[in-house]
């Protein structure tokens, strides 16, 4: 327990805020101060403390994500507040990120389970998704499609969603996250179409081609991850930590991809601030950097055909 959770959540003060905060509206200003004064770092899925509070709230009065104003002068009971302040508590206190706190997060518009054996879904990957990457893919639809490092399942089902033919691979290096990506499965009711595989890399998925592989592979290097906020340490390490400089995976995945994608197939990979690395690495290669609406970066496409035109500056790097 922090110095700051213990100031900010006296015994007195809960009792009196139980007591005198009763709208949606005072719990929501409450939790903004509180989360304000501890200066929470925020990054699972909301970027201001309001939205961070509301995300608690709702979850608290089984509503989904607050847009209604006519909300706010509704009266909490008794055991909501107490639930409420319940979780604020932790989430202050323990730095626990909200979607650990709730057990759900939202990707491309869909609801997913989450817990602390995943990462906390939350990659620009999803702007593409549901653009159906028209622009990589030129138009085409992807019949066979790869969810490389898949983690709670939220690319490879919000892909299923985006290509209603298409069958997707979910392919993690974890049990702990395969279970959490079968439970996310079922849910969808997408049993018959999105398949978790246990894998490290495409070891498992030998002679299997894909007309679109997109991974949100583990890529913060050595010196960030010392540096990690406390939220960042609740999740699993061997989803977020990839060698001295973030890329060991990464070199791996460049390496054997161009073998698992059809004629004409398409790389879609997301390292975050590792990509000056990348490019610093290798210059010569073509990497198409995309651009997000709603914010992002660090995300590139690469054809089967350029990968094959630098296989030879893959193929001798170590992983």
């Amino acid at each position: 327990m922090s110095d700051t959770g213990e100031i900010l959540f006296t015994p007195e003060l809960i009792s009196d805020a139980v007591a005198e905060l009763v709208s949606v509206h005072d719990w929501l200003r409450f939790a903004v101060s509180k989360l304000n004064q501890a200066q929470v770092y925020l990054g699972h899925g909301t970027d201001n403390p309001w939205d961070e509070a509301a995300a608690l709230l709702t979850h608290v009065l089984f509503l989904p994500p607050m847009t209604d104003e006519k909300l706010f002068p509704v009266r909490l009971t008794r055991v909501e507040r107490q639930s409420f302040i319940s979780l604020l508590k932790q989430r202050i206190e323990q730095r626990l990120p909200v979607a650990y706190l709730t057990h759900q997060a939202y990707f491309a518009g869909l609801p997913f389970y989450v817990d602390e054996r995943v990462l906390v879904p939350r990659s620009p990957i999803a702007e593409l998704i549901g653009a159906k990457f028209i622009r990589q893919l030129g138009g085409k639809t992807p019949k066979h499609i790869l969810d490389l490092c898949t983690g709670s399942g939220c690319i490879a089902i919000a892909c299923a969603y985006a290509f209603a033919g298409a069958e997707v691979d979910a392919v993690d290096i974890s049990e702990d996250a395969l279970e959490v990506a079968q439970l996310n499965i079922e849910s969808h009711g997408l049993e018959h179409r999105v398949y978790p595989i246990l894998s490290d890399g495409y070891a498992a998925l030998a002679g299997a081609q894909y007309d679109l592989i997109v991974t949100n592979p583990p890529y913060v290097d050595a010196d960030d991850m010392a540096d990690l906020p406390d939220e960042y340490r609740h999740e699993p390490e061997l989803g977020l930590a990839s060698g001295e400089d973030g890329l060991a995976l990464t070199r791996r995945i460049l390496r054997e991809a161009a073998a698992h994608l059809t004629d004409g197939g398409v790389l879609v990979c997301e390292v975050g601030n590792s990509m000056v690395q990348l490019q610093q690495d290798y210059p010569e290669v073509a990497f198409d950097w995309l651009e997000f609406e709603h914010g992002g970066l660090g995300v590139f496409a690469i054809t089967k055909a350029e990968l094959e035109r630098c296989q030879h500056l893959f193929k001798d790097t170590l992983c």
